[in-house]
C-alpha cells in the first residue's frame, strides 16, 4: 500500500504537467483545426529558456519563470504568424507535416546552442519531503500539483468568462459567424498559439525542477498525444482526466511491471481508444482518426 500511494502522487504530479501541455494541444486544436506535433518540443523550449534565464544569466527564479512565459508568447505568435498562416488552405497532411518539420528544428536548434548533455538547475519547488502512511513525498511533487491546477483552473475561467475566451470559443464553433459579428479570426490563431506555448512553457520549468533538463523532455512530451486522444481531442476537462489517466498509467506500470513496459503503456491505451471510441472520452463525436 505504501509503494501505492507513493506511486499514485508521482503518476498525479506526472500527469498535471501532461495536462498542462495537452491543453495547448487542445487550444490549438479548438481554434484553428491544427494537429500541432511540436507541442512536446514547446516543452522542451520552456524548460531550456529557464534552465539559461537562470544559470547563464543570473536571473532570480521568479524573473527566470517570467522570461520563459515572454519567450512563450513570442515563439507562439511567430510560429502562427510566419509558419501556419501561410498553410491555410492547404492539404490537412501538409500543415502536420510542417509541424512535423517545427518540431525537429526546434529540437535541433536546442542542441546546436545548449548541446546533449544533460543540465541541471537550482531547485525552485519547495524541498523536503512528506511521510505519510509509510510514504514519502516530496513536497516538490505536491507543489507541481497544486501548480498545474491553479493554472489549468485559471484557463478554463479565462475560457469561460473572459470575453477573449469566449471569442476563442467562438472561433471554435463557427468561424464565420464569428467574423460577421467582428471577431478577428487572426487574432484568436495568434493568441491560441501563443496560450499553447505559454501552457508548454510552464510544465517544462515544472519538469526542469523535477527531473532536469535534457532532450528527454521532448520524449515526455510525446505522451501529450495519448492524453489529447484519451480526453477528447477538443475537450480541455478531457485533458486532465486524460492526463491523470495517463500519468497514473505510466507510473503504475513502471512500479509493478518495469522492463520499459511505462513507455509503450500510453501508445497502448492511445491505439485502444482509437479502435472503440476515436473521439476520446469528452470530444464530439464528429471528430474524426487521426
Amino acid at each position: 500500500m505504501t509503494e501505492f500511494f507513493q506511486l499514485t502522487l508521482f503518476g498525479l504530479s506526472n500527469g498535471a504537467i501532461l495536462a498542462l501541455a495537452a491543453l495547448g494541444f487542445v487550444l490549438i486544436y479548438k481554434a484553428t483545426g491544427v494537429i500541432n506535433f511540436a507541442q512536446g518540443h514547446f516543452l522542451l523550449i520552456g524548460a531550456y529558456v529557464f534552465y539559461a534565464a537562470m544559470l547563464v544569466f543570473g536571473f532570480h527564479w521568479s524573473l527566470a519563470i517570467l522570461v520563459g512565459v515572454v519567450v512563450a508568447i513570442a515563439l507562439g505568435v511567430l510560429v502562427e504568424r510566419f509558419v501556419l498562416r501561410p498553410m491555410i488552405g492547404e492539404d490537412a497532411i501538409a500543415v502536420i507535416m510542417v509541424t512535423i518539420g517545427l518540431s525537429s528544428m526546434l529540437g535541433g536548434g536546442v542542441q546546436f546552442f545548449f548541446g546533449t548533455s544533460p543540465k541541471q538547475t537550482p531547485k525552485f519547488l519547495p524541498s523536503g519531503s512528506l511521510e505519510l502512511a509509510g510514504a514519502t513525498i516530496p513536497y516538490s511533487r505536491l507543489a507541481a500539483i497544486v501548480i498545474a491546477a491553479v493554472v489549468l483552473t485559471a484557463f478554463t475561467l479565462f475560457f469561460t468568462r473572459s470575453r477573449h475566451g469566449i471569442a476563442m470559443r467562438a472561433v471554435a464553433d463557427d468561424q464565420q459567424a464569428s467574423l460577421t459579428i467582428g471577431i478577428s479570426v487572426r487574432k484568436v490563431f495568434a493568441m491560441a498559439w501563443a496560450l499553447a506555448a505559454v501552457t508548454a512553457v510552464i510544465g517544462g520549468i515544472l519538469l526542469a525542477d523535477l527531473t532536469g533538463v535534457s532532450a528527454n523532455l521532448a520524449g515526455f512530451g510525446l505522451v501529450v498525444f495519448p492524453v489529447v486522444i484519451l480526453g477528447g481531442l477538443d475537450s480541455v476537462p478531457g485533458t486532465i482526466v486524460g492526463g491523470a489517466i495517463i500519468g497514473l498509467l505510466v507510473q503504475y506500470s513502471a512500479g509493478y511491471i518495469g522492463n520499459g513496459f511505462e513507455q509503450i503503456v500510453p501508445f497502448i491505451v492511445l491505439i485502444a481508444i482509437l479502435m472503440v471510441r476515436p473521439y476520446g472520452l469528452f470530444g464530439q463525436t464528429r471528430i474524426e482518426r487521426v
